[in-house]
């Protein structure tokens, strides 16, 4: 079975084919970092512009290379939540649109959860899993029981790791996006030159959840409370620092999930999974097993949407056209669900 994916939840423009949500056929990603740069930040309204203006091609061109016709295509999945409105919309409008004139099922896909199906296209993967989703706008802590079933344990009570890396990054003047560049200047630092905060809230309700705000907050305005006698305070040597507090509490967490609900096998998701630092800890802990998509499949993409849809498609989870973008991870959206024949 052939699913075209489209994903265009926030700054990237995406469109792919993959056969038995194993193959990927193509996985085309047109990225907006040249319009947002200067801003250093997401505009939303820009972002919108350039997934209308070059959603089309992109479309056109995940078939062509995949060798195929809009008339090979047996459904379409589109990445409906969470996500920009604005940016949703334009990929959700042309999902309905090829679901309405070519007459094939419509699949809408969670974006955080088509992030954890990404590790499937290259590993083989037991359940039940720890699930983490890193990204900018996201940090998550799930368990898995099932591609396509999680149950969310944590998340972030304010910034976002992801995030808290742009901040920092616009503060340090390295550029935009900021997890890419933390990371570079990092290679040059040393990490034990600054004693910056772990915010691991290991209490109660909050064992689970993230708070990067006051790690922020320490290297932009309270550096010098945390420099170790020594080391110069150097961009590279904070860089180094900031980025060592930052994934050790995602390595701590991690841990303390496995621990107590007896699972050993931890799978990360999303940009900040990317990060050479986060992926070494993890691989270098023999406590557990770690599962990691490959690079390419990191950042937003179309391919984890239409891998994700043939799970969804072939559980009867098909959509009508009726189907609403949410921008958050727990509205509710209208759009019946049809169920079909397999």
């Amino acid at each position: 079975m052939k699913i075209l994916g489209i994903e265009t939840t926030c700054d990237e423009t995406s469109a792919s084919v993959v056969e038995d949500g194993e193959t990927i056929l193509s996985n085309i990603v047109a990225t907006q970092f040249e319009f947002h740069k200067k801003y250093a930040g997401i505009v939303p309204e820009i972002a919108a512009r350039r997934h209308h203006e070059t959603i089309n091609y992109v479309i056109e061109e995940s078939l062509k290379k995949a060798g195929l016709s809009f008339g090979d295509i047996d459904a379409v999945a589109v990445a409906y939540y969470p996500g920009l409105i604005g940016s949703l919309l334009i990929g959700l409008i042309a999902a309905k649109t090829l679901s309405f004139t070519l007459g094939l099922p419509l699949i809408g896909i969670n974006h955080i959860e088509a992030h954890l199906y990404s590790i499937h296209f290259n590993n083989k993967v037991d359940y039940p899993i720890i699930g983490l989703i890193i990204s900018g706008g996201h940090t998550l802590l799930v368990v898995s029981e099932n591609a396509g079933q999680y149950n969310i344990k944590g998340s972030t009570l304010d910034d976002a790791i992801g995030e808290a890396f742009d901040k920092v990054s616009k503060h340090l003047g390295l550029g935009y996006p900021g997890g890419p560049e933390v990371e570079k200047a990092a290679k040059y630092g040393d990490e034990e030159s600054f004693d910056f905060p772990r915010v691991i809230l290991n209490g109660g309700p909050d064992r689970y959840n993230f708070s990067y705000s006051g790690l922020k907050n320490a290297v932009i305005n309270q550096r010098k409370r945390f420099l170790k006698n020594g080391p110069l305070n150097s961009t590279a040597n904070i860089s180094a620092s900031f980025q060592a507090a930052a994934t050790d509490v995602l390595l701590t967490k991690a841990l303390w999930a496995c621990k107590d609900f007896d699972i050993d096998r931890v799978a990360l998701a999303g940009g900040v999974s990317n990060n050479s630092r986060v992926r070494n800890i993890f691989k270098n802990e023999k406590k557990l097993t770690t599962y990691l998509p490959e690079k390419a499949l990191t950042q937003d993409n179309a391919a984890m949407i239409a891998g994700l849809a043939y799970i969804k498609y072939n559980k009867g989870e098909i959509m009508d056209l009726m189907l609403e973008p949410s921008s958050r991870l727990g509205n509710i959206v209208k759009g019946k669900r049809k169920k079909h024949a397999n």
